[in-house]
């Protein structure tokens, strides 16, 4: 039995691990590389082949965890991907929404392209591509265990942290040995946030795959976050300004939208306008309301009496682009939601733009932001910031809610761990950046946790305890080049020296 980990393995996004057990490839999730993630290792190829892939397990819906499926499809994946029902319909609006984008980026790179003589690039893949991808998913409810193959079963935990999110449990057999246990969390989810239950109480692990977004990091009350901002929307408003929220569409809209609501049933803010500015947004509410089954006890108390926490008065949902730039006209009073989180792609850019420069107007960032985004550059204090190939000033009060986000902070972690009636014989950890990874690391030996960080590349045999290194293969060097070949496309003159120094260092970092 082997695990390798490639995706999300000493860095945030991108998660990807391969399991290898009885003759079978299993792949723990497949998402896409997002900031400087997706700068430094490419989207575009795999380090395996993925024609031998069987099965892939998906924790959750989100990008980061998901996005490549389509990818892996478009070069020749067959099998099945198991997944939540509720994860099922998230990625079947998500995904094709994510191919979307990647047919606009393309081809608005290459009218440029083809301006400057070079060959036309084609997208990871396409929104048809993405729906196709679709007929490979099969629902499953949580709690309910099934037996993939011979040896082989698979159990499905609300993990707390999204609509449908799991912690997996895998329960594996070789031949006569006795069964092992394998847990991956996916992403562990913040303990009382709107809308989602607490994360799932495990009974034990033998090994565990775990996260670290947040290893390093203590959230501040909830409650006094919601008051925070309640307090930048009145401030904002009485400036003259807009407040722009960057939101996943899945998630975290839902859950702003049910306190912002909370906010006009109560009439702490009178005359609350907001627009969340995201047809994957609007997309995903439905399934949220579908789904609300799945909810806390409080928020499926409000379905039952005929309530909709997640729409009030005031709440304007858009969807054609002529009507998103009507928002752009609206100088004052307004909350814009819009996609994406990390400000990378989607409407939020243009909001962004007509916003940032205000010193009216206010910028709230409710999760997490990677190395190398958008609004990782906002939230470090960048005081200037390039939208759309212009250089727009960071003038607005810029403001991180992180209590918002969907991931436990380090005690929470902790505590998640520390419910099991056993410690795992190793825990090996996952998405989270350097400090966060090594931060928590220490923190649970100190407790008595065996943890090892894992990077790209690494493998772990099960049952020798043995760790070695896997050496890459070329795909992840060849995007590196091509990405700094890429980036220097519009240099008329080009100094060969330095040119040359860069990808010597690339091939250095690559070994």
């Amino acid at each position: 039995m082997e695990l390798e980990f490639y995706g999300a393995a000493g860095c945030v996004t991108g998660s990807c691990h391969i399991l290898r057990v009885n003759n079978k490839t299993i792949l723990l999730d497949c998402g896409l590389y997002q900031g400087k993630d997706e700068k430094e290792r490419g989207n575009d190829g795999f380090n395996f082949d993925p024609k031998e892939v069987d099965y892939v397990i998906l924790s959750h819906a989100h990008i980061d965890h998901s996005g490549r499926i389509p990818l892996l499809y478009k070069k020749g994946f067959k099998g099945q991907v198991f997944c939540t029902n509720a994860t099922k319909d998230l990625c079947s609006a998500m995904l094709v929404d994510s191919g979307y984008i990647q047919e606009n980026e393309v081809l608005w790179k290459n009218k440029r392209r083809k301006r400057q003589g070079l060959d036309i690039i084609e997208p990871l893949y396409t929104s048809t591509m993405a729906e196709l991808s679709m007929y490979l998913f099969t629902g499953i409810p949580y709690g309910t265990t099934i037996e993939v193959f011979d040896g082989f079963k698979i159990r499905f935990r609300d993990s707390g942290h999204l609509l449908g999110a799991a912690f997996v449990e895998l329960f594996i057999r070789e031949g006569e040995k006795d069964e092992v246990k394998i847990v991956y969390t996916g992403d562990v989810g913040n303990v009382d946030i709107p809308i989602m239950k607490d994360p799932a109480v495990l009974d034990y692990a033998d090994y565990l795959i775990m996260e670290t977004t947040y290893g390093n990091r203590l959230h501040d009350n909830l409650h006094n976050q919601l008051h925070k901002l309640t307090d930048i929307i009145k401030e904002t408003f009485a400036k003259g300004g807009n407040v722009i929220i960057p939101s996943f569409a899945v998630g975290r809209v839902q859950e702003v939208l049910y306190e912002l609501g909370k906010l006009k049933r109560n009439n702490e803010i009178s005359n609350l306008m907001v627009f969340v500015d995201s047809p994957l947004a609007a997309k995903s509410t439905r399934v949220f309301e579908k789904y609300n089954d799945c909810f806390d006890d409080e928020t499926k108390k409000e379905f039952a009496n005929g309530n909709n926490p997640l729409r009030f008065e005031g709440l304007i949902f858009t969807n054609s682009p002529e009507d998103s730039a009507k928002i752009n006209k609206i100088q004052s009073g307004a909350v814009i939601i819009s996609a994406s989180g990390m400000c990378e792609a989607g409407r939020i850019k243009h909001h962004l733009k007509h916003n940032l420069w205000r010193k009216e107007c206010s910028i709230a960032f409710i999760g997490y932001q990677a190395q190398g985004t958008l609004g990782n550059n906002i939230l470090s204090g960048a005081k200037k910031v390039k939208i759309f190939g212009e250089d727009i000033a960071v003038n607005s009060s810029i403001y991180d809610i992180e209590e918002l986000s969907g991931h436990a902070d380090r005690d929470g972690l902790i505590k998640w761990l520390e419910s099991f009636s056993k410690k795992p014989e190793e825990i090996f950890l996952v998405h989270g950046e350097k400090d966060a990874e090594e931060s928590f690391s220490n923190f649970a030996k100190e407790k008595g946790y065996n943890t090892k960080i894992m990077k790209s590349g690494d493998i772990i045999r099960i049952n020798e305890g043995i760790v070695s290194k896997k050496v890459n293969s070329n795909s992840n060097l060849k995007n590196q080049l091509i990405k700094l070949l890429d980036s220097i496309d519009n240099i008329e003159e080009i100094n060969k020296e330095l040119l040359i120094g860069k990808i010597k260092d690339v091939i250095k970092k690559s070994r």
